[in-house]
């Protein structure tokens, strides 16, 4: 909890204002940058893009902060990867990001000498949907679910269990700049294979239907009876009555389970549970505008998750990322000294 003198307290007040703006702003009753006008006198302006699944925790930090600031944040969704390259071109403060930094745009924040700190905020269950019509594919084996999106790609759900109906497919995806586009290749396409360039799994369809809006990808499943995509579980849990979740079967137990709170925050929603983050440029931390917005946004970011429909990271993970924030430890966990892609639970990371 905080210990700041702008404790969340505000939020209990607000927080049913909090969370009707979460909901419809965050999800589609407003589009476009958020900004928090100033109160009293201009203040300094923070500037955050990236991440369409981060947006919706960092837009309500932003109102948030709003109250105690009379700084200018604003926040965009362009994508994780665009993000990262306006980030490395000095174009925001602050990347939000639904996968950690690739080798290539650390390579490039090094290659233009940009220091960054790495801060998870809080656990994402990456989320297949279908349409609510949708009787047969309740549960599926992330071998059908290659089935569906890797080439030569099912043309009809028959195609991918013979005892369901031929009712044909269409795949509703986010784009290549995308954080939730990269980890669902990582998982369902695998590894690629250094010297043929090819994923260990097969390569995804060329026929997905793809949008950097989330909410059009909801709208895409939620209209098509023979729909399926994925998107952040927040996106999922906002439109509850408008798509399905698929149980998906966990690899190590083999049990079917469903993206909810607690199957997330415990790993039970394997292998689609994430940590999201934030990156933060060196140098932006020495605007005190930009220093103060992120110790709020730490400081409570387990509650503005959860206000939005994620799952907040253990307080220790939190405190690590404070020490890094005030210490400004550079450089990412899930990288080697050699530029390579680490693997492991984010608490076993950041002890």
């Amino acid at each position: 909890m905080s210990t700041k003198p702008y404790p969340f307290a505000r939020l209990s007040v607000s927080f049913r204002f909090l969370l009707a703006w979460a909901w419809a702003g965050a999800f589609g009753l407003t589009t476009g940058a958020v900004t928090v006008p100033a109160l009293a006198q201009p203040g300094g302006e923070v500037r955050v893009d990236g991440s369409s699944t981060v947006y919706p925790i960092t837009a309500v930090a932003s109102e948030q902060f709003g109250h105690e600031s009379d700084a200018h944040v604003a926040v965009n969704q362009s994508g994780t990867g665009s993000g990262m390259r306006m980030f490395v071109r000095g174009e925001i403060d602050i990347a939000g990001a639904s996968r950690p930094i690739k080798p290539l745009e650390h390579a490039a924040c090094a290659a233009g000498g940009i220091g960054y700190v790495e801060i998870p905020i809080a656990y994402d269950g990456l989320t297949i949907a279908v349409n609510k019509n949708n009787h047969w594919a309740r549960a599926l084996t992330i071998d059908q679910v290659r089935k569906v999106f890797l080439k030569p790609g099912a043309q009809t759900w028959a195609d991918v269990d013979p005892t369901f109906p031929a009712t044909p497919i269409t795949c509703y995806t986010p784009g290549e700049v995308s954080g939730t586009y990269d980890y669902f290749l990582e998982v369902v396409a695998g590894k690629i294979d250094k010297q043929t360039g090819r994923h260990e799994h097969g390569e995804l369809r060329d026929d997905l239907s793809r949008s950097e809006d989330d909410n059009l990808l909801v709208n895409g499943v939620a209209g098509n009876p023979g729909g399926i995509g994925f998107f952040g579980a927040a996106y999922y849990f906002a439109n509850q009555d408008k798509v399905e979740s698929v149980a998906i079967q966990n690899p190590i137990n083999g049990d079917f389970v469903r993206p909810r709170p607690e199957t997330i925050e415990t790993n039970a929603y394997a292998p689609f549970s994430r940590p999201l983050f934030l990156y933060v440029r060196v140098d932006a931390l020495d605007k005190p505008e930009v220093a103060e917005f992120l110790s709020f946004y730490v400081d409570e970011a387990a509650l503005l998750a959860e206000a939005v429909g994620y799952v907040g990271l253990p307080e220790s993970v939190y405190d690590v990322a404070r020490r890094k924030i005030a210490q400004r430890e550079t450089g990412s966990v899930y990288l080697s000294p050699e530029g390579e892609s680490v693997k492991g639970p984010v608490t076993a990371l950041y002890r």
